[in-house]
């Protein structure tokens, strides 16, 4: 009787332990991965942080000293503001940020109103060949810009919008991405919650614009964000349809400083810098809504 319950004893210790070792094992597990993780993501901004660093200590470089080479920027040690003085000089970068800052932001603004509403539809309603639609969508990924360039240069030039802010808006308003962005969004509200406003009375329009999108603030945030920026960097097009130098927008005008300048490094980083300075500002303020809406985690708890 004594065995039994010494043995009972035994067996009961054993079968606790086991989980506790099992336990502390994933524990332990658990903190090497962080500390991975960590090491990981340090050395990654490390490599992120380089050559953004190497770029504003060459704009902050003297231009002789700047063409003798990448050991000669990292010696010299008398930071200079005179190719930020010269670029603003040569260029006329306040009508190149007004420029770009009108396409961008009225880019962006079509772009969610368009994209919100075709995603919603696909998302929504139930209309023949509604799968095909998505599908020829999606498709448009895999179209590069680079190729429709000539026929969207054809197509500006038969509507007389050629040298306007229009050119650079109307083709870049169609984002595919922003399409599929919301649609993913979408899928994930209850539609529950937009029975109980159709019982109340709410028409579809009604849904759409007082309930799903009010709801759809992080994806919004981060699709208008997404489309300013890329709006923003677009070289290819405003190259094409822009002549006019009062309309150039700021990678247009970074390209033909950077051609007057020549060898003169120190002022093309310096122009590189004052180019990317917005973006970089947008995104800080912003960046929890831009991982927010593209990882669709807008709807908690």
């Amino acid at each position: 009787m004594t065995t039994t319950t010494a043995t009972g004893r035994r067996r009961s210790y054993v079968s606790g332990a086991a989980p506790h070792s099992t336990g502390a094992r994933i524990g332990t597990s658990g903190k090497t991965f962080q500390v991975v993780s960590v090491i990981v993501l340090v050395v990654f901004a490390i490599i992120w942080l380089i050559p953004s660093l190497f770029a504003l200590k060459t704009s902050l470089t003297d231009n002789g000293v700047a063409a003798l080479g990448a050991q000669a920027i990292l010696q010299h040690w008398n930071p200079t503001l005179h190719s930020f003085a010269s670029f603003f000089q040569a260029g006329d970068i306040w009508n190149w940020y007004l420029a770009s800052g009108i396409t961008s932001v009225i880019t962006a603004f079509l772009t969610v109103l368009f994209a919100s509403m075709a995603a919603y539809a696909l998302s929504r309603l139930r209309f023949r060949g509604r799968n095909v639609t998505f599908l020829l969508v999606i498709l448009g990924i895999m179209i590069p810009t680079q190729v429709l360039i000539v026929p969207i240069f054809q197509m500006l030039n038969w509507m007389s919008l050629l040298n306007t802010y229009w050119s650079v808006i109307f083709p870049q308003v169609p984002a595919v991405i922003a399409v599929f962005i919301f649609k993913q969004f979408f899928d994930g509200i209850p539609a529950e919650m937009e029975e109980a406003a159709r019982i109340d009375g709410a028409n579809r329009w009604q849904v759409f614009w007082s309930l799903v999108l009010p709801l759809s603030r992080p994806v919004i945030a981060a699709v208008s964000i997404l489309t300013f920026v890329g709006v923003w960097n677009n070289l290819l097009l405003p190259l094409f349809v822009l002549s006019n130098p009062n309309l150039m927008t700021i990678p247009v005008g970074l390209a033909t400083v950077q051609s007057s300048f020549g060898q003169r490094y120190a002022d093309i980083q310096a122009g590189a810098i004052l180019a990317a300075l917005p973006l970089i500002i947008l995104y800080l303020i912003f960046q929890r809504q831009i991982v927010e809406g593209v990882t669709g985690s807008g709807l908690k708890g």
